[in-house]
């Protein structure tokens, strides 16, 4: 069966070499990039990827526009910071040859600035990600878009490899592109909140990570994360009660 994987872009020259070397062995590779300015596109066209330019509509939106330049059978959906590796490459191989449900979540094995984390809420972290084309449809969501598959998925075992925090600088970094998105998101569904909450949801997030999904168990990387986690959430909120001020101002 043949196969598409399609990703989205921006600024991605750190990471695009090593994720398409991952997936080159697929049929087709379609990237949609968003105005980088170091060089990502050609990098992709030269790794033999197709590659489309757009605006920025948000994450879900984005990757369906990548979705509808997929021509083949199946279509694996990958980030520009994760890799296939070649043990996962024949499990993909082997559940498209066989084919017993339509789509299939991957575990995925992520590293926060150089340890892969097993607790934190991070593991197994299944992801749905293979799918037969005209199965499956992300959802409009500006962040934490999901996959909206219509018939049966299964589990695979091995897990697809994520480096998404290389260095302090990406954790800063993403706090705030994901706080902004979260709170845009939240404004734009009509939600409001106050101080109390944004202050009562970060502490939740800090005691949910750290303790309850166990995230002492990781180290220092884990109680960085659980501080990564409260700094996301009381910024969303602390953003939406911007975001309403200014409209009622």
């Amino acid at each position: 069966m043949s196969l598409s994987v399609i990703l989205i872009t921006k600024n991605e020259a750190a990471n695009i070499r090593e994720c398409l070397q991952s997936v080159v062995w697929a049929d087709e590779i379609i990237v949609v990039d968003s105005g980088s300015t170091d060089g990502t596109p050609q990098l992709a066209e030269a790794m033999g990827a197709r590659v489309f330019s757009h605006d920025w509509p948000g994450f879900g939106p984005q990757k369906n526009r990548a979705l509808d330049y997929a021509t083949q059978d199946w279509v694996f959906s990958i980030d520009a910071d994760e890799r296939v590796t070649p043990e996962l490459r024949t499990e993909l191989e082997l559940a498209m040859k066989h084919a017993t449900a339509d789509g299939y979540f991957c575990p995925r094995l992520s590293q926060f600035c150089g340890t892969f984390i097993h607790h934190s809420g991070w593991y197994p972290d299944y992801v749905l990600r293979l799918f037969k084309r005209g199965k499956g449809r992300f959802s409009d969501s500006l962040v934490h878009e999901s996959i909206l598959l219509q018939g049966r998925s299964e589990k695979l075992k091995l897990p697809l490899l994520h480096y998404s925090y290389l260095t302090m600088s990406d954790v800063e970094r993403k706090v705030e592109h994901y706080s902004d998105a979260a709170a845009q998101q939240m404004f734009q569904s009509g939600k409001r909140t106050n101080l109390v909450r944004a202050v009562a949801s970060g502490a939740w997030a800090f005691m949910r990570t750290y303790v309850v999904r166990l995230g002492v168990l990781d180290g220092s990387a884990g109680f960085q994360i659980a501080l990564m986690n409260m700094r996301t959430t009381f910024l969303k909120y602390r953003k939406l009660i911007a975001l309403n001020a200014q409209r009622e101002g």
